[in-house]
Parts: C-alpha cells; structure tokens; sequence
C-alpha cells in the first residue's frame, strides 16, 4: 500500500519540507510506498526574503526564485493550483481548478496573508508585499508617480510598518530613488516608539541610522487610524485632530494573519488570525495533518510560539519532512524548538546583522554585514536547488 504525502505551499516551509523529504524517504527505503504530491499556485519557490530587491529592479525576480519541478524527486508530482478548502474528514484537500487531492498525510505550509487590522481603507488603498506580483506592482507603482512629480513637487511615497519588510521595503525604494535620480521622498511610519519594535535599542539605532543616511523619512508613535485614496491620517482622536500624510504610492506590511482558506476547516486554530495550532512535532488537532512556517502557530512552551521568520520556517522543515516519515512508519515523532540564530536587514546596499549565531559581535554592519546578508540568501538557494544557482545570486542580493 502506498501513503500519499501532500505538502501544500511553496514557501519556506514547503519548499523546506519537500527538500527534506528527498533525504528522508530514500533514507528510510520508502521509494516505492510513498508518493509525494506538491500542490502550489505558482509554480516556483519565491526567496520571500530577497523579494524587495524587485522594487528596485524587477530583473532580479529571475535570481530568486526556482521552479517547483526542479526541486521535485522522481516519486513527486506538482500540481500547479490554488487550495480553497480543506475536509478532514475525507483526507481530501480542495483545488481551485483541479478535482480535490486525497492524502494520508498533509503538510500545511500555506504562508500568511496581509494583516489590515480593520484600519478603514488600509486593504482598499495599500499595496502589500508578500508575492513576486506585488513587488512589481510597487516597483511600478514608485515609478510612474516619479515620472509624474518634480523636484519641486516630489512624489510621497509612504511604507507602513517598520519591521523587516517595511525597513527592507523603505530602503529599496530610495535606492530606486537614488540610482535613478527620481524626485520621490519615502517616509517609514511606524505605530510604535522606534523601527524594529520591540527589539535592542542597539540594532534600533543602526538600523534607523541607515534609514537617515539613506534618505528615509521616519514617523514613529503614531498608529495609522485611517486612510484614504489621497491621504494616510496618523494618530486622532475625540480631542484630536489626526496628523494628515498625503501619499502617491503606500505599502503596508505592518502584519500577518493566516490564509482565508483555512478559515472554514474543522482544525483547531486561532480564531482571530485564523493560524493553525500546532505541537512542537508539527501536528495538528487533526493526526494526519502537520502545519509549520507562518500557517501554524507552533507550540514552544508556555504562552510561547516560534516566530514566523525565513529561518524558523526552514529550519521546522527538516524535522517537518523527518516526521512525515516517522509517521508513514507509525514511529514516534521528533520535536523541533526554534533557536534564534540572529538577525540580518537589508538598507538599500547597506546591511546591518545582530546577534549572529556563533559570533563573538553584537550589532554591526558594514562588509561584514553585507557578506552575511547575501550569504544567507545563497546559501539557502543552494540547499533547495544548486551551488551554481545560488551563486549567480550572490550579485543581485
């Protein structure tokens, strides 16, 4: 009898999960009793974390990002489609396009979706940046108010949030800017007191000094309440007027919530983000399915959960596509607790890295930063594909 493994997403997570897969199954002689389906609406794997370098220039989008089929062992089979529904009850995931897919047993790796906080006119009038689509919509969007402004009437541009994305997304877009002398100013808006909330005040201010040096202006303390077809308001309230941003161009990446196609099955999720409960083995309040990467909200004892970063998506996979295994064998699964290995951010060409994993620094940036930064990219891109693939990255990161 052969088990049917699904993986769904080829993100971090699926991409991950499908590459540990190709080890694991072989490993444990299963050739020829498993068969793999890899479900995904595109049909490559998109370097999530890379993608703001196609702001700046879209040809980038070749560097990272890998066909799907590529990745695939000879037992695989990839299905290009999107997934709507899931039902547990007859181990059916459900297709867009095509006739659903049986499993017996499933990997949800699916991503997340845009949070708008239910700001009004934030989903209407914002672009977001969680697709290779959307950073071309933004690299064009930046482009066409720039050829529609002046020097003396530069086009505002605003990016919402300032974590990663947003810090990341900010510094692209001046060095658009920059490189192409556009008359364009770029403002980072942040609801909390300092970019990269909640982190060191260390790695706060080299990042928010890069951010000056490039150019970007920073509006910190005041949460965006509103916004409309010509203006982004800040702050306001009964006694208050808001503070009033007039944009031409706005992108928010100020959070995440899980996909709407998960909103309607019967796991055991978190109602407000619709995220997925799962144990430190990945799986769900349903035995056969298995949920890592920005899907999942995976148990890390206590009140706490594994971020949903690059790092711990790819990392959860290897054990993900271990246990897939362990459970085709009726064998006891593998537990998987997120090690934080540090933190590298992009600046336009500028990087700072803090606390990195077996280094003797805290917070730096310069070469050594910017060495790492691609390195990472590279290297990931080689896990999943080739050496040489990763390498003709190495340039463009």
């Amino acid at each position: 009898m052969t088990d049917r493994i699904v993986v769904v997403g080829a993100g971090y997570a699926g991409a991950g999960t499908v590459d540990s897969l190709k080890d694991e199954v072989p490993d444990a002689g299963l050739e020829d009793d498993v068969e793999l389906v890899w479900i995904n609406e595109e049909d490559y794997h998109l370097v999530l974390h890379e993608s703001h370098r196609v702001i700046r220039d879209p040809s980038v989008a070749s560097k990272i990002t890998v066909p799907c089929e590529s990745m695939l062992p000879d037992w695989g089979q990839f299905v290009q489609d999107r997934v709507v529904g899931l039902d547990t009850d007859d181990q059916t995931v459900e297709l867009e396009a095509g006739d659903p897919v049986d499993y017996d047993y499933l990997l949800l790796g699916v991503g997340s979706a845009t949070a708008f906080f239910g700001i009004e006119g934030l989903r209407e009038h914002a672009l977001t940046l969680k697709s290779l689509a959307d950073a071309r919509e933004i690299h064009q969007s930046v482009r066409e108010a720039a050829a529609d402004a002046s020097v003396a009437d530069p086009a505002q541009v605003i990016v919402g949030g300032a974590g990663l994305s947003g810090i990341q997304a900010a510094g692209e877009i001046a060095a658009y800017r920059d490189e192409h002398n556009a008359p364009v100013d770029v403002h980072l808006v942040e609801g909390l007191d300092e970019v990269f909330p909640n982190n060191p005040d260390d790695v706060q201010q080299a990042i928010r000094s890069r951010l000056e040096d490039a150019g970007v202006n920073i509006e910190c303390g005041e949460f965006i309440s509103k916004v409309d077809d010509e203006t982004v308001y800040l702050g306001g309230g009964e006694d208050e007027a808001p503070e009033e941003m007039p944009y031409d161009v706005l992108v928010w990446t100020g959070g995440i919530t899980g996909r709407e196609e998960l909103e309607n099955t019967d796991l055991e999720k978190d109602e407000r983000s619709r995220r997925v409960f799962a144990d430190r083995d990945f799986r769900t309040s349903d035995d056969r399915v298995f949920a890592i990467g920005d899907t999942a909200l995976i148990d890390q004892g206590g009140d706490d959960v594994a971020p949903p970063t690059a790092v711990a998506a790819w990392t959860a996979a290897e054990v993900a596509g271990e246990n897939l295994v362990h459970a085709v064998l009726d064998e006891p699964l593998s537990t998987w607790t997120y090690e934080d290995k540090g933190t590298l951010i992009s600046v336009g060409d500028e990087a700072i890295a803090h606390d990195i994993d077996s280094l003797p620094f805290g917070t730096f940036g310069g070469p050594g930063a910017k060495f790492l930064k691609k390195a990472a990219a590279v290297r990931w891109i080689a896990s999943i594909s080739s050496l040489g693939r990763g390498m003709s990255a190495w340039s463009d990161m």
